[in-house]
């Protein structure tokens, strides 16, 4: 079965551009909506689900927020997903310093995020990157500046070290350690 990452990201990204900008981190399992319809009607009916879903949609049920204080790349390595979610996604938005020929960083002992803000050619992006079981992934970026629905890029894999991250969430621990 080939389920529709692509079309899964591009509702969260439509979902995200709703809810504007400055928005906290969200992630979002991903299960095949045809088993949502069947083992939760309640909540598919809720969803405004009928019966008649297509065998490769996804629906993203969004999950508790990310501990406060903590690095996303901590709370994802902590992350792991029951055998019924086929893939997960996240939302989140960050600050883009246009670079040069050499690597940009704050002074020391300085608030990274301000200098950032302070750079020129600085960008706010919106990212969202979905990955499922079977290694299927897409990503959309939304910048800021270009903040139309005609503007979102999208592919396979245009931020692969967050699909990497989330990848790394869906693996079986057991696989690892049997």
């Amino acid at each position: 079965m080939s389920f529709n990452i692509r079309e899964a990201v591009m509702d969260l990204e439509r979902h995200a551009a709703e809810q504007g900008w400055d928005q906290p981190i969200r992630v979002y399992a991903l299960v095949p909506t045809t088993d949502l319809v069947e083992r939760e009607p309640a909540l598919a009916e809720m969803l405004g689900l009928g019966e008649d879903v297509a065998a490769e949609d996804l629906t993203p049920i969004e999950q508790e927020p990310l501990p406060s204080g903590m690095a996303v790349e901590e709370a994802l390595g902590r992350m792991a997903w029951p055998e019924a979610v086929t893939g997960c996604a996240l939302v989140m938005e960050r600050l883009v310093v246009q670079g040069s020929d050499e690597t940009l960083a704050p002074p020391e002992g300085s608030d990274s995020g301000k200098w950032a803000q302070e750079q020129p050619g600085t960008q706010e992006v919106r990212m969202i990157a979905g990955v499922l079981r079977d290694g299927g992934r897409h990503s959309a970026l939304r910048m800021r500046q270009y903040d139309s629905e005609d503007q979102v890029l999208n592919g396979e894999d245009l931020v692969p070290a967050l699909t990497s991250a989330l990848a790394l969430t869906l693996e079986d621990d057991e696989a690892e350690n049997g």
